[in-house]
């Protein structure tokens, strides 16, 4: 399938660019003089290879930033651990923090920079479908995402733009947490799953799965993902802010020391 053919370019670019840029990174930069910021992340995935682009090529110590990155798994696990104060940015799903935002917190997350703009997950059939039409869903069972998260969102964009209601038209399980449905699909009774990468191709490769749609493609641009803190963060620390947007931005842009023919 050529779309499964261009990610797959894609992560063989962003792998070649990894290697070539190891070499550029710039002199060390004394950590006592570093501040430390705890990033949580909705999931760890190639999708977001920018990000992880500029932790290994020192972009972020090169802005006075001492990143630590967790792992949150899940929108929603990212939220509490911000509004908790035990992540200092979020990284999630932009959707997330309207919900803060509309629950009435004070000390609401605000959206502050944006990494993605299109869906990154793949719909996984049982069987190749060389034409697959959403159209066809109807009456089908279909592994979902979280009720009210933005895959799930995109998910359910799609349907209604083909037509289709999520709610009466197809049957759509939202009881697997996040990240274990590619383990669920193989012995449920799910006709699909909708699952990022690396899942969507472990599935096509242990035969059990075979990616039939793109999300992302389909949708179209959307605030897929962003970077958030409380208010009071930004409002106390706008320098630090300003220089993780700089850190992004900069492997997004692949201007510093090296040039590279790969775009994000």
């Amino acid at each position: 399938m050529k779309m499964k053919k261009r990610f797959s370019c894609l992560l063989a670019g962003l792998l070649a660019a990894s290697l070539t840029l190891s070499g550029c990174r710039s002199g060390a930069v004394s950590h006592s003089s570093l501040t430390p910021v705890t990033l949580n992340e909705v999931a760890h995935s190639i999708f977001y290879a920018p990000q992880y682009a500029a932790i290994e090529l020192g972009y972020f110590k090169e802005e006075g930033i001492d990143l630590t990155l967790v792992n949150g798994a899940g929108a929603d696990k990212v939220m509490t651990a911000l509004v908790s104060g035990d992540a200092d940015i979020g990284f999630m799903g932009s959707e997330a923090s309207i919900y803060t935002y509309a629950n009435g917190s004070k000390d609401y997350a605000v959206n502050f920079a944006q990494l993605t703009q299109r869906a990154g997950n793949f719909l996984v059939g049982r069987q190749p479908e060389a034409n697959f039409s959403w159209e066809s869903l109807a009456g089908k069972k279909v592994l979902g995402g979280r009720k009210g998260g933005m895959p799930q969102l995109v998910f359910e964009y799609i349907l209604k733009k083909h037509g289709l209601d999520p709610a009466s038209d197809l049957t759509i399980d939202q009881s697997i947490n996040f990240g274990l449905t590619a383990a669920a699909f193989p012995s449920s009774d799910a006709d699909y799953t909708v699952e990022f990468e690396p899942f969507a191709t472990t599935l096509e490769h242990e035969n059990t799965g075979f990616v039939v749609a793109s999300l992302g493609e389909e949708s179209g641009y959307v605030p897929y993902t962003a970077y958030s803190a409380k208010k009071s963060y930004l409002e106390a620390h706008p320098d630090v802010i300003q220089k993780f947007t700089n850190a992004i931005q900069i492997a997004l842009n692949k201007r510093r020391h090296c040039r590279s023919p790969f775009t994000f």
